[in-house]
């Protein structure tokens, strides 16, 4: 079996990607990324994760907070407090 075919934990995910634990968490739950649930914990096929970003999946607004400020499409320069 390819070393890339094993299932992947949460972070190693997150490490694959230089993303947090709960950056993984927040793709799951409002961006769907493809993931299986066994058990208690989450696993992962690279490939198909991998796919998932290269089609744009991470990208993909699903809340307000992710939008620039004054609602405009394109580049923007998000406020931090």
């Amino acid at each position: 079996m390819p070393a890339d075919d094993r299932w992947f934990s949460v972070d190693e995910i997150a490490e694959h990607f230089g993303v947090s634990k709960d950056t993984v968490y927040a793709w799951l739950t409002a961006k769907g990324m493809p993931g299986h649930r066994v058990g208690r914990f989450w696993k992962f096929k690279k490939d198909e994760v991998d796919e998932w970003i290269r089609a744009g999946g991470a990208a993909a607004s699903t809340t307000e907070n992710d939008s620039p400020p004054g609602g405009e499409h394109g580049a923007g320069v998000r406020k931090t407090q």
